[in-house]
């Protein structure tokens, strides 16, 4: 086994560790409040400081990788989660609302660590003339990633009932501490340390390729989380009449079957021969995308099944929204300067942490007031502002000419 593959393993087993433990953990937590009577937007109201310290991490997240080297990033990820679990591992009486949220923050900086750290770390194994490998390789980190966090769903829920909330959150920080120590003893040192130390200054992008696929990037996750995050999990308890475990579970399936097209997305773009796809792909399938919660919207509202309309529109949607995300990942790595590499790559996974923060307080807010015929319309205004950006996209040859 070569010295890049063994690296890319390890990194990829720290990632799938962190995020068996960070899906098992939104589980646990938003079960555990349901039972104590919160109300579903209540309870995504607890993850807001998750995704904003999320967008302030992947700024300050790039930095430090080109400063102190991914390695360092990356275990400090892992020791950040175990600190946020630690953080809840204290007696029931002492889960206040804000002793909560600050632990969901500090795993929103923990999480986002560990993604930047994994992604801009691929781009260092792959030899720029490969681009196909390099789409593949992204591609089965970032699926298999989603892959697990569904998993750890199921996860969440039945450590939930084996051992109780304390228990899960003890159990799960004893195994990612194994995972922690681990990487510290494998994982190579200086990896993606910048020859050139870069200034604070450097946090934000000079490039423009980097800056629209940003913009694209944010669109693009807003338009997932303004209807998936709130609006739905409510819609289907409340409208379908599903209890929670249903909710979740089909929550969890769906992540899951979105992880595995992830994985395939080379193979479904029909690029897994020879040369990966190009900037004008991200159009293509952004605008494909943008058709689905559309015509969902107007199913609803012609008075079709329910049931029928946002099962079927939402497995399309999933399947395209999968090749759409798996696209962006792949042209962000591939855009990226190869010294300072985690500095693109952070601005680009801030504008997705600000897509997603941006789409979790929609949802709640818009769905209240106006229902999910309102989100579903909103979503589709976003994916084509998405797809409008992706057309701004220059080639990647031009980029690094």
């Amino acid at each position: 086994m070569s010295p890049d593959v063994r690296q890319y393993l390890i990194i990829t087993g720290n990632y799938w560790a962190f995020t068996l433990t960070d899906g098992a953990l939104r589980m646990l937590v938003v079960l555990h409040f349901h039972q104590l009577g919160y109300s579903p937007l209540a309870i995504a109201l607890l993850f807001v400081f998750y995704e904003f310290f999320g967008v302030v991490t992947n700024l300050v997240g790039g930095y430090l990788g080109a400063r102190l080297g991914l390695n360092r990033t990356m275990n400090l990820g892992l020791f950040l989660q175990i600190v946020a679990l630690a953080m809840l591992a204290v007696p029931a009486a002492a889960l206040a609302v804000p002793w909560v949220m600050a632990a969901q923050a500090l795993s929103g900086i923990a999480k986002d660590l560990n993604k930047m750290s994994a992604k801009s770390g691929i781009k260092l194994l792959v030899p720029g003339a490969q681009q196909g490998r390099l789409y593949q390789w992204v591609a089965l980190l970032t699926g298999s990633k989603n892959t697990l966090k569904g998993v750890g769903f199921f996860l969440g829920g039945a450590l939930l009932m084996l051992a109780g909330f304390q228990g899960a959150v003890i159990v799960m920080g004893g195994a990612l501490l194994l995972v922690w120590l681990a990487s510290l003893m494998l994982l190579r040192a200086e990896l993606g340390k910048s020859k050139a130390k870069p200034k604070f200054t450097d946090i934000l992008s000079k490039s423009r390729a980097i800056n629209v696929l940003s913009a694209a990037r944010l669109f693009l996750f807003g338009a997932r989380d303004v209807w998936f995050v709130v609006a739905l999990p409510v819609y289907l308890h409340t409208v379908f009449g599903w209890d929670f475990w249903t909710v979740g579970g089909f929550m969890a399936c769906w992540i899951i079957g979105y992880g595995l097209v992830q994985a395939l997305a080379p193979r479904l773009t029909g690029r897994h021969r020879g040369a990966p796809p190009g900037a004008g792909a991200a159009t293509t399938w952004a605008l494909i995308l943008a058709a689905i919660p559309g015509a969902i919207a107007l199913g609803l509202a012609a008075g079709l099944s329910p049931q029928l309309v946002v099962i079927t529109g939402l497995l399309l949607f999933g399947v395209l929204f999968a090749i759409n995300s798996s696209l962006h990942s792949y042209l962000i790595v591939s855009y990226a300067r190869e010294d300072g590499v985690s500095l693109d790559v952070g601005f680009y996974y801030m504008s997705n942490a600000a897509g997603r923060l941006l789409g979790t307080v929609l949802s709640g807010w818009v769905y209240q007031l106006y229902g999910l015929e309102a989100c579903l319309w909103i979503s589709a205004a976003l994916v084509a502002l998405a797809a409008l950006f992706a057309g701004m996209l220059p080639r990647q040859d031009a980029v690094h000419a």
